[in-house]
Parts: structure tokens; C-alpha cells; sequence
């Protein structure tokens, strides 16, 4: 029997070196910072590092007993030799490995079964609980929903995976998706946070309608949400923040301080407070990060920061 997904999941980007190198035992460190919070549910992808976020996942969780994790990857890419390669990194991708593969879009039945095939070796394990269709709106989103998803039906009616979904940034392809096949999951960053809450327009009923749970990643907003005030260097949606945004995230700061509350504790637990949500994921290659979050996820919030928080909503939509 599996265990069930936590409340708090790791993100596997960062250990796939994005955006700046770690070495394996700093990866290390940080998974057995997770584990010991009590994290057990990992999501990575072999568009992070290339595979190199897999192969540090499946080294870590290879040693511990199988049923007490659930595990996500994703299908979508699949990773050939760069015929091209003369020594160069992958970081106009955001990630700091070696570009000596390539990804190539491939939703097909052929691709996606490639694509799990590929994953379990770079892991070592013997099976994924999850598979996610990764971001087809960035190559071809007729070709990515009409070929990914039955793909993925295909392996969970083989039993090759429990549940699939799939993972983007985008709530409108997000929306297509799950009114379109019948999903368990759908991983939708940035897009139900404290800050943004695109998702209840259209996806969160159309995922009441197909009894399809949510698992919100990115809650920081890839960053601007992860300090007790906004930071001049910080980033939304992994770009410039604009000054409407970051007006909006020091309004919505007071607010949180007035009630003793830090901004990253509130955002952390934003999410989860919708009965569809079953996990929020944050990323981090840090030990340090991880435990932080995992206090976040506990520190005590008073009912009326959320109906302060609310009427802030109402206020100025």
C-alpha cells in the first residue's frame, strides 16, 4: 500500500541544478532534511537538469522502504544526445548541467511509454506513482492533449502508474486538460497562491466537476512570496516584477504583520485551505529552506488573517 501524498511536497527542479550548480551531497543533504520533516511526496521531471534531478531522487529514495513515499515524474520530453554538444551548460533552459542532451516533444503513446521507461532507469526504481503530461502548451498543445492524455489513460488502464495529470503553469490549458480526459491530478503552478488565484475561475469547478484533486506548486511565486516583506531582487512568475504586483504583495504583507504572521507562512498555507488541494510543492536545494518550510506549514495563522485577507480580495478585484 502507498502511502499518502503529504501537505508539503519537494519540488525536484532546484536539485536539478536550476538556475546555479549544487553538488550531490548538497541535494543529499536537502532530501534528507525533507524526509525528516515528513515529506513524503517528491515530484521531479527530466526536464530538470536533463535528468539530473531524477538520478538524485532515485539515488536518495532507493533507500528508503518503498511504500512510505509517492513519487511524480513527467512525460513529454524525452532527452537525446545534443549531436551539437561542445562543452556548454543548459542555462538558457535554467538549468547549469552540461548540455549533452537535448529535449524533444513527444506525447505519443510510443513517446510517453519511452518517457517512463527512461525515467524508472535514471531512478532506479521500480515504478512511479504519478505521471504528469509536462507544460504542452510550450510546444503544441493540440498535439500534447490529444496524444499525451489518452497516452496516459493507456498506462494507468495497464497499470504501469496509479494516477496521472498533468503539469503546467498555465489554469486555461490546465482546464482544457482535465475537462478533456479523466485525471486524478493536475499540478498547476503559480496559479493558486496568495497573490494569484486564477485557478478558481474555470479549473478549480471543472476539477469539482471530474472529482480531479489539485496539487499547487510555485506558492512563492517563484519568490516574491518567500520574504516577510517584498525584496528588491525578488522575481514573479521567474521574471521583473511589475509595480502593481508588488504593491499588491506589500498591502497583502501588512495585513499578514498586523496579525503577527510572516507573508511566506501565510502563502504556504494559502493553498491548502481549498478542500481540492492535496499538497502544495516548493522547490529547494537547501536543508536550511526545507526545514523552514516545513515550520511554515505548522506556525499557527488566527481565523480573521484569512477573512482580513478576504476582504482584501473583495476589495480590490
Amino acid at each position: 500500500m502507498t502511502a499518502p501524498m503529504s501537505r508539503l511536497g519537494f519540488g525536484g527542479a532546484p536539485v536539478g541544478n536550476l538556475y546555479r550548480a549544487v553538488t550531490d551531497q548538497q541535494a543529499h543533504d536537502a532530501l534528507e532534511q525533507a524526509w525528516a520533516a515528513g515529506i513524503r511526496y517528491f515530484d521531479t521531471a527530466p526536464h530538470y537538469g536533463l535528468g539530473l534531478s531524477e538520478r538524485r531522487l532515485g539515488a536518495f529514495l532507493k533507500e528508503k522502504p518503498r511504500h512510505e513515499f509517492v513519487i511524480s515524474t513527467k512525460v513529454g520530453r524525452l532527452l537525446e544526445p545534443n549531436p551539437s554538444f561542445a562543452g556548454g551548460t543548459d542555462l538558457d533552459n535554467g538549468f547549469d548541467v552540461p548540455d549533452d542532451l537535448v529535449r524533444r516533444f513527444d506525447p505519443t503513446i510510443s513517446g510517453v511509454r519511452q518517457s517512463l521507461e527512461a525515467s524508472l532507469e535514471r531512478t532506479g526504481l521500480d515504478s512511479f506513482d504519478i505521471l504528469f503530461l509536462h507544460d504542452p502548451d510550450v510546444y503544441d498543445l493540440e498535439a500534447g492533449l490529444s496524444s499525451g492524455l489518452p497516452a496516459l489513460d493507456t498506462l494507468r488502464d495497464e497499470g504501469l502508474v496509479r494516477q496521472i495529470g498533468v503539469g503546467v503553469n498555465d489554469a486555461a490549458t490546465a482546464t482544457r486538460a482535465v475537462r478533456e480526459a479523466s485525471l486524478d491530478l493536475v499540478m498547476i503552478a503559480g496559479r493558486y497562491t496568495l497573490l494569484d488565484q486564477e485557478a478558481e475561475r474555470e479549473l478549480f469547478p471543472a476539477c469539482t466537476s471530474q472529482g480531479t484533486r489539485v496539487v499547487a506548486a510555485a506558492p512563492y511565486n517563484s519568490g516574491l512570496l518567500a520574504t516577510a516583506t517584498p525584496q528588491a531582487g525578488a522575481t514573479y512568475d521567474y521574471g521583473a516584477v511589475p509595480d502593481s504586483i508588488r504593491e499588491r504583495v506589500s498591502d497583502i504583507a501588512e495585513i499578514c504583520a498586523a496579525h503577527g504572521v510572516e507573508l511566506p507562512v501565510a502563502a504556504l498555507q494559502f493553498p491548502l485551505r481549498h478542500p481540492l488541494v492535496a499538497s502544495v510543492v516548493v522547490g529547494s536545494a537547501r536543508a536550511e529552506a526545507i526545514a523552514e518550510n516545513a515550520a511554515r506549514l505548522e506556525a499557527p495563522v488566527p481565523d480573521q488573517l484569512w477573512v482580513d485577507i478576504e476582504a482584501y480580495r473583495e476589495a480590490t478585484r
